[in-house]
């Protein structure tokens, strides 16, 4: 059980992804409510980006054109409060009716009797009546006055006039069922399976209703963030005495108002509803829902519920004529004649307001409208039957495809391949869009793929952060800082094995260990020696430098490796001459210790050594215990260099590799030309006095010229001039160590007078050789 679940750690970076990847494509088959939503957003934003452009029908291929006689404010104000009376009303139709109108669309209902007709105003006089009599003759007279109602419902049933009314479809009981004019064949599946069913309704007065050639629902579909993104063309009501419990005796389906008015204006009498497992329609057995309406000539594709997702254009205009320049005079007729005139209005106070993906008041009549321009224009947003199962199959194998590239090569290729993914389905997705008008979501696969990626590349994260932590936890006492964070980045370094690298390479000793040793106990040498090594160390680190080991009271660091360092050689002196600078400032402290502690304070010297060129560096040692070190001859050169630092009087030498580095910008002189020991081949020493700063002064320079000067004349053996330079550069010394007796000047004083007792002879080459280490 722990080697299973030790192979499933070491395997979760792929086994979570293929969990995310099925559970995508269960949510995909499921189809949740929220993954609709999102798929909703993304085609609004294509509407938003491209809408539909607008088309008048009239110029389509059915030649009807479609407009809107408009109810607005200037109307309201022009022809008096809505409700407006039945005699108005009555007006309007027959006005357009002149006009030419092909069919006259009511998107409004008339539940109630007109409060200006005398049957609603009588009973109110029936008070008055009995306190004046002479009233009664009025009131005789009123009561045969013509019933505003009747009125508009014989306009109405004229033969010439084609109207079509409208209802609401509520989920409450109601008093009055509408009447229905059209009738339904179907072929395939029951459609009252799938379309939105209601069980009442608000419908107009029989007197009005029953001389209407058609009646349809003006329902809508607004979806969860209040949106109208479809229109069915077919609705169910439940009826109210239904002969039994199937479903085709509980609800009797209507049209709506736009397909009635399709229906009215082509002078058909039936709509016919092609449904899953009718001819022609592969469905495999299941009940997928209706395919399409057809009404008349025209056959309008739907989705399962027999809805038709409005592709909306933006304002237009000239779909709307404001009701009262309907009776003016002068008014052009062309706007009306042939045309399914809806009448509606925008008016805001009148609450027939929707909110759409490109207008959040869109006047509800004008959705009506843009559905029935898409049929006469034949423009519809479809999602194929074979989009779900495309959807579905390109997320299996993108989804695939990435969890294998993220097995075998890692995130970044997996990402460039999910990037190229995401543009092809997003392209494809547009692409079906803005060309035959086809909606497939890219979407949900790309968040399925998104999601592998995170899921993938999280694990992989925490696995590395884990393997960072152990390599810090085992690395951090004895590593630098850098070095540790680069071998937690990338722990394939903690191998054996090496790389040739110039580098540069120091070696601190301290000078005079076993006097100061003998000013302590064994405890007490240690806390002194972390006392003085610490900040060493530390100026070697915050110049870039990795201490490769503590040998005693010697320190071993070198540059240039593992982090790259084009200024190793600087900084490995910057380091030295800091070091000697600290060195002073702990005198001073371990001078008030010793005093406190009164034991004899000996002062804290040291030696420096540094030399740059071709190493070897990697991890060495055995497989079970090794270091991060470097080996080769140039790191030999450098521990024999703060050797010479002793003889030669100095604190810091150099060899001629990192001299020739320092590009000038150190104030160092040249000591000697020396072979040392385990070496046959000569090398030129220098020690460093300072940096930049030191380097340019005047005092330095004089100091420079005279040196200079004195070593030339060493090697050429004239040791009489080099007796008058000695004093000279004595005298314009910068440092002490350098001056006669006990410093550099002084060894250079005693070497001449050694030369001139024993000539080194006319073949003599200026070189030194060391007897010292």
């Amino acid at each position: 059980m722990l080697k299973l679940w030790k192979w499933v750690r070491s395997k979760a970076y792929l086994i979570v992804p293929l969990i995310v990847l099925l559970a995508g494509l269960g949510l995909r088959a499921f189809d949740p409510g929220p993954i609709k939503q999102l798929r909703n957003l993304v085609f609004d934003s294509y509407q938003r980006i491209q809408p539909r452009p607008y088309l008048n029908p009239q110029q389509g291929p059915y030649g009807v054109g479609v407009r809107i006689v408009d109810i607005d404010d200037d109307s309201l104000e022009k022809m008096g409060q809505w409700p407006w009376s039945r005699n108005q009303v009555a007006d309007m139709i027959a006005q357009l009716t002149n006009l030419g109108a092909a069919t006259i669309v009511f998107d409004f209902v008339f539940p109630e009797p007109d409060r200006t007709s005398p049957r609603m105003i009588l009973p109110t006089w029936a008070q008055a009546v009995e306190q004046f009599p002479e009233l009664k003759t009025l009131a005789t007279k009123a009561e045969q006055l013509p019933d505003p109602d009747e009125q508009l419902g014989g306009i109405i049933a004229h033969p010439d006039v084609n109207v079509v009314t409208g209802f609401a479809l509520t989920m409450g009981n109601t008093p009055r069922v509408p009447v229905l004019r059209a009738s339904f064949a179907q072929g395939g599946d029951d459609p009252r399976y799938f379309v939105h069913k209601y069980v009442g309704a608000v419908a107009n007065l029989t007197v009005i209703e029953k001389g209407a050639k058609g009646n349809g629902s003006f329902n809508m579909v607004q979806d969860p963030d209040g949106l109208v993104r479809r229109v069915p063309l077919v609705v169910g009501l439940k009826r109210e005495q239904p002969k039994s419990k199937e479903l085709s005796d509980q609800f009797e389906l209507y049209p709506t108002l736009a397909a009635e008015a399709l229906r009215v204006v082509q002078g058909a009498k039936t709509f016919i509803i092609k449904a899953s497992g009718a001819s022609g329609e592969q469905a495999f057995g299941e009940k997928t829902g209706i395919t399409s309406v057809k009404i008349g000539r025209l056959e309008v594709p739907t989705n399962r519920e027999g809805e038709v997702l409005i592709h909306y254009t933006e304002n237009v205009p000239e779909r709307y004529v404001p009701a009262w320049q309907v009776f003016e005079k002068g008014f052009d007729a062309s706007k009306i004649e042939g045309h399914v005139v809806f009448i509606g209005t925008s008016a805001a106070g009148l609450k027939d307001l929707r909110s759409t993906v490109l207008d959040p008041a869109l006047p509800g009549v004008e959705v009506h409208v843009q559905l029935l321009e898409q049929v006469l224009t034949n423009h519809y947003l479809t999602k194929p039957d074979w989009a779900d199962g495309l959807e579905i199959v390109s997320m299996l194998i993108m989804g695939s495809l990435l969890i294998f590239i993220l097995g075998v090569v890692g995130a970044l290729p997996a990402a460039v391949v999910g990037g190229v993914f995401v543009a092809a389905a997003v392209g494809a997705s547009w692409y079906g869009y803005v060309g035959p008008r086809l909606l497939v979501d890219p979407v949900f696969p790309i968040l399925v793929a998104t999601l592998i990626y995170i899921s993938s590349t999280v694990i992989r994260y925490m696995d590395t952060e884990r393997e960072k932590e152990r390599v810090r936890g085992a690395f951090g006492m004895y590593l630098s800082p850098t070095m540790v964070e680069q071998l937690a980045g990338d722990p394939e370094k903690l191998q054996l094995g090496g790389e040739m690298r110039e580098m540069s390479i120091m070696f601190m000793d301290v000078r005079g260990f076993t006097t100061i040793s003998e000013q302590f106990d064994a405890v007490g040498l240690t806390r002194f020696m972390n006392k003085f090594l610490t900040p060493m160390s530390d100026i070697i680190m915050e110049r870039k430098g990795t201490i490769d080991k503590y040998i005693g009271d010697c320190i071993m660091a070198f540059w240039n490796a593992p982090i790259d360092d084009s200024e190793h050689a600087q900084n490995a002196c910057r380091s030295a001459l800091e070091m000697i600078r600290r060195r002073e400032v702990l005198n001073v402290q371990f001078k008030a210790e010793a005093e406190q502690e009164k034991r004899k304070h000996v002062p804290l010297n040291i030696g420096i050594g540094v030399n740059t060129g071709l190493v070897c560096v990697g991890n060495m040692g055995s497989e079970r215990k090794f270091n991060y070190s470097v080996l080769g001859d140039d790191v030999n050169l450098a521990s024999r260099l703060e050797g010479q630092s002793k003889p030669y009087h100095v604190d810091f030498v150099i060899g001629e590799n990192t001299e020739a580095l320092l590009q000038g910008k150190f104030a160092s002189l040249e000591l000697d030309l020396i072979k040392v020991k385990g070496k046959t081949k000569p090398v030129r020493i220098f020690t460093v006095l300072g940096e930049e700063d030191v380097q340019a002064s005047e005092e330095f320079q004089k100091l420079k010229v005279a040196h200079d000067a004195l070593i030339q004349s060493y090697r050429a053996q004239a040791w009489d001039k080099c007796d008058k330079l000695i004093p000279i550069c004595e005298q314009l010394s910068l440092v002490p160590t350098l001056k006669s007796g006990h410093g550099f000047y002084g060894v250079m004083k005693e070497r001449v007078e050694e030369f001139r007792q024993a000539p080194p002879g006319a073949d003599w080459d200026g070189v030194y050789v060391a007897t010292s280490k």
